[in-house]
């Protein structure tokens, strides 16, 4: 699906979450500076890591008003970019592998996603369910920013992080209990590919996950041996006891798939990484609960 038809297709959500982390942009950077990636970065005061999470409360914000929560490269992003560099070379030059960097971004996402199903209590289901998947997505992204940011400091930090490589070109994320994704951006080779299935057959071990979404929107293009490597990653996690969700498969790669002959009938495949999370909740039976002392229950 074309990003202008995906912005389309998620912006009224997006827009709410936009809305709901304005409304609350406050209560999220408090919150947020008592968090490990903040409060180990911004030593000064408290004052001063609440106001950094003020400034990326907003960035997220501009990002959600445009419905792009899925692309890193939203200019909603600039304004944040450097100090998202900054704190992810902080904790990097702390001893963090980038993996490490990057749980710490994701802690982010349950303050935030609390105070979202509290703002929607009285809320359709439905509804529910679309703002906190937009919001998770677009948490997701913000680990990707600051991951590229990490790495575009400069050769000495690359250099720095090349040990963990492998985990900064496949990093595996917890979108929601059970549900884990691999969201893959650049060039794919047979190598990478087969550090792509590790890794995301490990985090279905250690997480339990029933649902694994490979998202590969970042990919430009890819050749025989990647195409079957990725099918065999389907495969290896179905027996694994986990269903394989392939999201955000370009047209280029859609007709290098055809072109080889390789079957998808019996591959799970969704436009975008929205898409795929949706149906992992829907298809686990997700309810969203109010998170207000003697609200309503299961919607």
């Amino acid at each position: 699906m074309p990003e202008q038809e995906t912005a389309k297709r998620y912006g009224a959500p997006a827009r709410e979450v936009g809305e709901f982390l304005r409304r609350r942009r406050e209560r999220i950077a408090q919150r947020w500076a008592d968090e490990p990636l903040f409060r180990t970065v911004f030593t000064v005061s408290r004052d001063e890591a609440v106001e950094a999470g003020r400034a990326v409360v907003e960035a997220l914000a501009a990002v959600a008003d445009g419905g792009r929560v899925q692309n890193a490269d939203a200019p909603g992003f600039d304004a944040v970019r450097d100090r998202l560099a900054r704190m992810g070379a902080a904790r990097s030059r702390a001893g963090l592998s980038a993996a490490d960097v990057s749980t710490e971004v994701d802690a982010l996402r349950p303050p935030a996603a609390s105070l979202l199903t509290a703002d929607l209590a009285d809320a359709p289901a439905e509804s529910v369910l679309a703002c906190v998947t937009s919001l998770t997505v677009l948490m997701g992204t913000l680990r990707l920013v600051v991951l590229e940011t990490v790495l575009s400091e400069g050769g000495e930090l690359i250099e720095r992080q090349r040990p963990h490589t492998p985990d900064v070109a496949t990093p595996v994320v917890e979108l929601w209990d059970g549900v884990v994704a691999v969201p893959l951006i650049g060039t794919l080779d047979s190598a990478r590919s087969q550090v792509v299935m590790e890794s995301l057959l490990d985090a279905i071990v250690e997480r339990r996950a029933r649902f694994a979404i490979l998202d590969i929107t970042g990919v430009p293009t890819v050749d025989t041996q990647v195409a079957q490597h990725l099918m065999r990653t389907v495969a290896a996690a179905r027996l694994m006891g986990a269903e394989c969700v392939v999201s955000g498969i370009r047209p280029a790669i859609a007709r290098t798939i055809v072109h080889l002959g390789l079957d998808l009938g019996t591959v799970v495949t969704r436009a975008g990484l929205a898409d795929a999370l949706a149906y992992a909740l829907r298809e686990s039976g997700t309810e969203i609960v109010s998170a207000v002392p003697g609200g309503s229950g299961p919607r």
